[in-house]
């Protein structure tokens, strides 16, 4: 037997080499296959995402800009009779807010309203998603719904029942103030009762929301937790102390944060209601951004007062999920 080394051995030696060489690998094969395939999923999602992107860029993203530009100008309307001008001001319109007594008058007013109106509709949301969800076992698709449906009326509707029920002369309160023998004071036309009438206005409507929230974090916690909390003698307070608050803990910040944030914009119950009376007793930051802006005309100062409140509602959020994010480390 004999070895070939000739120059035919050495060709195809070669041969093969090169053929092995232009030969792609399997694994990088698939790769590239993968970033192609990868790429056309991207694509598509971006095609599918372009009428969405394309009406946030002009109705939100596009206005936010515009505001925070306008913060830093003059503009408005100074004279009817000529067009819409505006100057670059810099920081004049944050400066001016806070030596405007109205705008602290508002500012006041709003923190008000938050401090006693978040609590009150955290509380009874959870009070009732507890009663509904374990003390009341008829009707409760009934209750459920009555208690949301304040959520979805018009504020027009509600209102007109709420001026009823208010009305110091012919109101609900009036007369069962009338049987009781005493006189209901004047709620939305009194510096004292206007503001307290109105967060308990708001309190019922955002109720609904909160309950469903609670309801569905209620529904989460295991029944074996609760059980053997039973079985080792835990009471009903005890339960709800050490087990379903502490549980329901990511609910109740979710809750909290989105009510703090909607009362921070309050704006209906006081422009349907009272207008920001009496005395500007009711006056918000919302409603005062309204009356400067499209009242007045003065457009970058109402902007200024847009993006103080951003900041405010921005703080507060923060500093929720900073308090949540300690209580469970």
């Amino acid at each position: 037997m004999s070895l070939s080394i000739g120059p035919a051995a050495d060709d195809t030696a070669v041969s093969k080499t090169r053929r092995a060489a232009r030969a792609p690998s399997p694994g990088g094969g698939s790769r590239r296959h993968g970033r192609r395939s990868l790429g056309r999923r991207n694509l598509h999602g971006w095609l599918f995402s372009t009428p969405f992107l394309a009406l946030f860029g002009v109705f939100m993203l596009f206005p936010i800009v515009a505001t925070l530009w306008m913060s830093f100008t003059d503009f408005g309307v100074r004279d009817v009779r000529q067009p819409l001008e505006a100057q670059f001001v810099g920081l004049d319109n944050y400066t001016k807010l806070f030596s405007d007594d109205t705008f602290l008058t508002a500012l006041f007013n709003t923190a008000y309203f938050v401090v006693i109106g978040v609590p009150l509709t955290i509380v009874l949301g959870l009070l009732v998603a507890l009663l509904l969800n374990n003390g009341i076992d008829r009707a409760r698709t009934f209750f459920r719904v009555g208690f949301y449906a304040p959520v979805v009326t018009s504020i027009v509707a509600v209102a007109v029942v709420w001026r009823f029920v208010l009305d110091p002369t012919d109101g609900l309160v009036a007369g069962v103030a009338a049987e009781l023998g005493t006189k209901a004071p004047d709620f939305l036309g009194s510096g004292t009762w206007a503001m307290p009438s109105l967060i308990l206005l708001a309190v019922w409507r955002n109720l609904g929301t909160v309950m469903v929230l609670f309801i569905a974090g209620l529904q989460a916690i295991p029944i074996e937790v609760r059980e053997a909390a039973r079985l080792d003698g835990a009471g009903g307070w005890q339960e709800l102390r050490r087990i379903t608050v502490p549980l329901l803990r990511p609910t109740l910040l979710y809750a909290t944060v989105i009510t703090t944030i909607g009362y921070l914009n309050v704006f209906e119950e006081p422009f349907v209601m009272t207008q920001g009376g009496p005395d500007n007793a009711t006056l918000t930051v919302s409603l005062d951004m309204y009356r400067e802006g499209f009242n007045f005309f003065h457009m970058g100062y109402a902007s200024a007062m847009a993006y103080v409140l951003f900041v405010v509602i921005m703080g507060i959020t923060a500093l929720q999920l900073r308090l949540l994010k300690d209580n469970t480390r």
